[in-house]
């Protein structure tokens, strides 16, 4: 995002975001003025050679910055007023003969149709409140929490907990905060988190030096890094070694409160990483790759449109066995109800119950995530971490087995949610929240069918991720994942949570083909939080050993 020019200019964006409409009407109404300024500076406009190209792209580069910004608040402000006013603007600015950018793509994102989003301009009350809540604490409204915004409830929840994070008062620095994740969303390549993180690391002050890589950043970040790859792809395999290395080095230590802060904020951007490449989430407006200055081609769709699917009547029209896939729901709600008719009937033994999860586990390893060529990080990503070779195959094909982790030993209920409530207050009760959120939510519905108890589904989805993580929960028959889970399902959950990076839109589409988006994004929701709580139970069991 652009800097501003002095104090004041800043001060004037800043208002804004105001709740107070006076307030934004006096900034909208000197921004108007600053930007006509700056437009007429660039010369007689008006008197330009016919015969010459249009002034296009102006060569003011922060005019540039400020059009782009403008763009990006016409489109996704809650505020009405500012959205009406900066598209006259802009469209006053092009009546003067400048070229101003347009956004590229179609809408939040590549997976789903932007008709079927939630529109800025067409929310709740509800709604409306969390879009101001966030726009006043982040001065934008990303993609994802367009999203997201399928389901208010669990994005009032999300925004809270990332808001405290960041921002709040906490053990770490703003500058640390948002390079850890950059750290931490660099390990699954995830470039749209990179770049939000990157302009918010600038914006608090942060060292330009240090994104020229980890080995730029000081001792104590760069000392992170193991923990950041461990978490990331085989989280299993932290010890209280690690947590050790990290607490007593000499001068460059954390303290436990830190390391708790930095654990919760990698596990969420790990997390956060998978639900990004499981929606398909687009560039921002006001990213390099989100807009163009270029006019806009002579067909009615710019190529990404078209890998957009704008045009299609349903987006699973173009799938091959559509017509087998008709009484797919019909046929999940039947399994599901011979289960639970099942479980009234008989109880497996417990000595039955651990070899089928023990087989669970064998057979989620032997999944295959993606026919695609492995994804060779960019170099501007990759910089941010060392070893780009560690991932999650790497152990799965040498035949290693994940070890199985019982969660009556060690649970985020009794263990886990006590300790970063103890280290970090509150946070403990933010997570809590958000994972119950998530993991609740239902609004018993499947497809077109209504007063559904998908608990049983829901319970399944969740614990097969615990599952890939060799995290066994005695009470439940991992049985019932097979026979509600099916391939095609099991290798985009795998995908998404071990390997973002490789999801495709194909994947997205091939699952649950009868369901509607705001059913799978709740899927994507269930996965990311299922994921985060995995890794977070691995590394608070470390600290726990390691005080103990």
């Amino acid at each position: 995002m652009m800097e501003m020019q002095g104090q004041e200019s800043m001060g004037r964006w800043d208002g804004l975001c105001s709740r107070d409409a006076s307030s934004r009407a006096e900034a909208m109404e000197f921004i108007c003025q600053e930007v006509m300024r700056k437009v007429e500076a660039i010369g007689p406009i008006k008197a330009a050679n016919p015969s010459s190209p249009a002034p296009g792209s102006p060569p003011n580069s922060d005019l540039n910055g400020i059009l782009v910004h403008l763009l990006m608040l016409s489109r996704r402000c809650p505020f009405e007023d500012v959205r009406e006013r900066c598209a006259q603007l802009l469209q006053d600015i092009q009546d003067l003969g400048i070229r101003i950018p347009r956004p590229l793509g179609s809408g939040p994102s590549r997976f789903i149709p932007e008709k079927e989003i939630l529109q800025v301009s067409k929310v709740d009350a509800r709604t409306q409140a969390i879009f101001e809540d966030a726009f006043a604490a982040l001065h934008r409204l990303d993609n994802i929490s367009l999203v997201m915004s399928f389901h208010p409830q669990y994005l009032g929840s999300f925004l809270r907990t990332q808001h405290y994070l960041l921002q709040m008062d906490g053990p770490l620095p703003l500058h640390y905060r948002h390079y850890i994740c950059i750290m931490a969303a660099a390990r699954h390549q995830c470039s749209y988190l990179v770049n939000l993180h990157v302009n918010d690391f600038l914006q608090v002050g942060g060292n330009s030096k240090w994104l020229n890589g980890l080995n730029e950043a000081p001792q104590k970040l760069q000392q992170l890094g193991e923990i950041n790859k461990i978490l990331a792809h085989r989280p299993w395999l932290l010890t209280k070694e690690h947590i050790e290395n990290l607490l007593k080095t000499e001068e460059h230590s954390w303290s436990l409160a830190e390391l708790i802060h930095a654990v919760v904020l990698l596990t969420h951007y790990h997390s956060l990483s998978s639900f990004t490449f499981g929606c398909g989430i687009m560039p921002e407006i006001n990213c390099d790759s989100g807009h163009t200055f270029r006019p806009p081609s002579l067909s009615r769709y710019c190529a990404c449109d078209i890998a957009n699917g704008n045009g299609h009547a349903n987006h699973h029209d173009d799938l091959p066995g559509n017509q087998e896939m008709c009484g797919e729901v019909e046929e999940l709600m039947e399994r599901m109800k011979q289960l639970q008719e099942c479980r009234d009937d008989e109880e497996a033994s417990q000595e039955e119950m651990a070899t089928r999860f023990e087989k669970e586990k064998t057979e989620s390893m032997l999944v295959v995530m993606s026919e695609d060529e492995e994804c060779v990080p960019s170099r501007d990503i990759s910089r941010h971490f060392e070893d780009t070779s560690y991932g999650y195959q790497d152990f799965s094909r040498r035949g290693e087995q994940v070890p199985t982790f019982r969660a009556q030993d060690y649970s985020w209920e009794d263990h886990g949610f006590s300790l970063v409530n103890r280290l970090y207050p509150d946070v403990g009760q933010m997570l809590d929240e958000k994972f119950q959120m998530a993991y609740n939510l239902t609004y018993n519905t499947m497809a077109t069918h209504k007063d559904v108890d998908t608990s049983m589904l829901r319970r399944a989805i969740w614990n097969y991720i615990h599952c890939m993580f060799g995290i066994r929960y005695d009470d439940y028959d991992y049985g019932e994942i097979n026979q509600l889970l099916d391939r095609s399902f099991k290798i985009y959950i795998k995908t998404m949570v071990c390997s973002p990076e490789k999801t495709t839109k194909r994947m997205y589409e091939s699952f649950w083909r009868q369901f509607q988006h705001s059913e799978k994004v709740h899927v994507n929701l269930l996965l990311m939080e299922a994921r985060m709580q995995a890794e977070l139970l691995y590394a608070l069991r470390a600290i726990t050993r390691y005080m103990t």
